[in-house]
């Protein structure tokens, strides 16, 4: 029996769970790969317990986690899940973002074959690149629809002029973005523009990367590698601001009797029916704590009383570090500009 109710994402006609699975950390950039096995358990434990909208990209690994999701859905799990992978981060050696038509449909078809599967559910363009006009990457995403490869399209990071030239082209079904109460600066622009045109949001890194967890002492835990600890906001002249924000709302928790990290899902879970957070987890008893965030019921006044913790200087230090593009730097060229 789903212990996770069901939600239209966008206005397309894809049906998701109201909460999904973040499958990145399994593979990549939080210190080492976790065991597969212990993986699969996971994933299938999720799509047990009712959550079905799973998470990927061919930059987890890179590769590897999709070939991890593509073991996890055999059997008869893929007709279960709603799958959704991104392409447009490349990494030789060397970070570039793509978007020409060429590399769209490479990407796509290579995704489709580490997963295993006939057709991706949702398939974003990961990061913009600014060298080619959005409509031109759209043009082949278009493509790629008809020939029923995707079935729907989103963005991640994407700015609203850009959102709005893309969805020109074919609707755009979800935007990714990260959405937290440390990282709110999405609502000026980018969520009314969704909601204006009936596109789902999708928010990433709703636990701030871990820190509504257990605060600043996530970072004791983090493995050699872990690229959070290179972050800005975990730099010890910033998390020492920062602090403050995790014992307000942790001490809001102890009032209501659940969890900081569930607190902070229900806020962004509280943020409307067309929103879809994507918590990752490693380990089954994480899982279950995000999906009892889902029965955390918040009034107006704490909904008024979170916000007011969380408003913009409550929060020191940037996203991401230097040289890792945002929906900030997305805006592409005009149609007219593009040579082929």
């Amino acid at each position: 029996m789903s212990r996770v109710p069901r939600i239209k994402l966008g206005s397309q006609g894809l049906e998701v769970s109201a909460q999904g699975l973040g499958c990145m950390g399994m593979s990549a950039f939080y210190g080492a790969p976790k065991p597969e096995p212990d993986m699969i358990n996971l994933i299938h434990h999720a799509i047990n317990a009712g959550i079905t909208f799973l998470d990927t990209s061919d930059i987890y690994g890179p590769k590897t986690n999709e070939i991890l999701l593509g073991k996890a859905l055999k059997g008869g799990m893929r007709g279960k899940v709603e799958l959704a992978t991104k392409f447009g981060i490349k990494y030789d050696g060397v970070r570039e973002i793509r978007g020409d038509p060429e590399y769209v449909r490479a990407c796509c078809e290579a995704s489709l074959e580490r997963l295993g599967v006939e057709s991706i559910d949702l398939y974003y363009q990961h990061r913009i690149d600014t060298r080619v006009p959005i409509e031109i990457t759209m043009g082949e995403l278009k493509k790629l629809v008809e020939e029923g490869k995707i079935k729907y399209v989103g963005l991640s990071e994407a700015s609203a002029s850009t959102i709005r030239r893309a969805h020109a082209v074919h609707p755009i079904t979800a935007i990714q973005l990260e959405w937290s109460l440390w990282t709110r600066d999405v609502e000026q622009d980018i969520i009314p523009t969704c909601r204006e045109l009936g596109i789902g949001i999708v928010a990433y890194s709703p636990l701030g990367r871990g820190f509504f967890s257990s605060g600043p002492k996530m970072l004791e835990k983090l493995e050699d590698g872990d690229f959070r600890k290179y972050l800005p906001r975990f730099q010890p002249e910033n998390l020492e601001h920062n602090k403050i924000l995790f014992e307000r709302v942790n001490e809001l928790a102890s009032k209501k009797g659940c969890t900081p990290s569930q607190l902070s899902l229900a806020w962004v879970h509280h943020q409307g029916n067309d929103v879809v957070p994507i918590p990752g987890t490693t380990k089954i008893e994480n899982l279950e704590q995000n999906i009892g965030a889902l029965s955390v019921k918040l009034t107006p006044e704490e909904m008024a009383e979170l916000e007011s913790i969380a408003s913009a200087d409550s929060v020191k230090g940037e996203r991401y570090g230097s040289g890792l593009s945002t929906y900030a730097d997305s805006d592409t060229p005009p149609l007219s500009s593009w040579k082929a």
